[in-house]
């Protein structure tokens, strides 16, 4: 397999059974997977009693990354007995009542995102009061352990800007558009600030409507139309990347775009040279670490990380690299 460029180390748990990772021929591997399911037929592989488990996101309605990380957590469940239930709002306080809900139904872990974390740390500290094991994921690593989280699972959002940064001097680039698409998600900014940190060049801002595709493109045409300076745009997530393309090219613009997160049109992107790299922070594997890992502590008093995030990521994911993921983002895995 080709060796990603991975700027910070993965730290993971060595016993556990995620075995997507090692395959070199993709095709075969799929029958292989597909075989194995069909053995299972969805029975658990352990016997331990049926505990639930909440995931509760901050994602909005459509967004196919939280799919991934959903699959993967998913998955754990069912090796693991797991009843989970999963719940997301974009509305930091409408996300805090739902942690509020899963600890009125006594679930037996949670699992919750702080991409707004004062809006979420009464509801946190409720949790872990409740005597609940919490553990954090994708967003929130600053603050997860000061919140009484047992661990946060993802990667570091200043480490993975700052390789951005790193990878746009590599292509020589001079002037970067990082798009925002969520205001107030302080794990954006992170972002921002990291490529700031490490690009040797200039980095502007643009805060634009996630919600909505039209005004996304028609937000970064206006400004690559009036600067033509600006030779990168950096979206901070995967179906951002597309629509940025149709921006660039409505503008007339030769500017590279890049992105953070990877699905299959990102690949596809990477593949036929219309995106540039990818920066993937693995939310298969956070959903499906999150699970497994409450399930752990449950199960074995476990914790994972000494006090430090799990880190996923970032890696990454380059032209040379996209053709041997292609198989996994088209079933939704990575």
């Amino acid at each position: 397999m080709a060796r990603f460029r991975t700027w910070t180390g993965i730290a993971l748990a060595g016993a556990l059974s995620l075995s997507l990772a090692g395959c070199s021929s993709t095709g075969g591997k799929r029958a292989e997977d597909a075989r194995k399911a069909a053995a299972a037929q969805g029975r658990a592989a352990v016997d331990t009693p049926r505990w639930t488990f909440a995931m509760i996101t901050h994602s909005g309605d459509g967004d196919t990354f939280w799919d991934i990380v959903q699959s993967g957590a998913e998955q754990a469940a069912v090796k693991d007995n797991i009843n989970f239930l999963y719940s997301h709002d974009d509305e930091a306080q409408q996300q805090a009542q739902l942690v509020d809900a899963a600890v009125d139904k006594k679930v037996d872990g949670i699992i919750v995102t702080l991409a707004k974390p004062d809006a979420m740390k009464a509801a946190v500290a409720r949790a872990v009061k409740a005597g609940i094991p919490v553990i954090t994921v994708n967003s929130g690593s600053a603050e997860s352990k000061e919140f009484g989280a047992l661990t946060h699972i993802g990667q570091d959002e200043t480490i993975a800007g700052e390789a951005v940064g790193e990878e746009l001097n590599e292509r020589g680039r001079h002037k970067a558009l990082c798009v925002l698409h969520e205001q107030g998600n302080v794990g954006h900014e992170q972002r921002c600030d990291g490529v700031e940190k490490t690009f040797d060049g200039k980095v502007q801002r643009l805060y634009v409507n996630g919600t909505s595709m039209p005004d996304v493109q028609s937000a970064i045409e206006a400004r690559l139309q009036t600067d033509k300076s600006v030779d990168a745009v950096v979206t901070l997530g995967a179906p951002y990347a597309d629509t940025a393309v149709k921006a660039k090219q409505g503008a007339g613009s030769k500017a590279e775009i890049d992105t953070f997160d990877l699905n299959a049109k990102v690949a596809a992107g990477l593949t036929d040279g219309t995106l540039g790299f990818a920066v993937d922070q693995q939310p298969y594997l956070q959903g499906y670490e999150a699970v497994d890992l409450l399930w752990l502590n449950r199960y074995n008093a476990d914790v994972l990380g000494g006090g430090r995030p799990v880190l996923t990521g970032p890696q990454i994911i380059t032209k040379d690299d996209a053709g041997e993921l292609a198989d996994y983002t088209e079933r939704g895995t990575r």
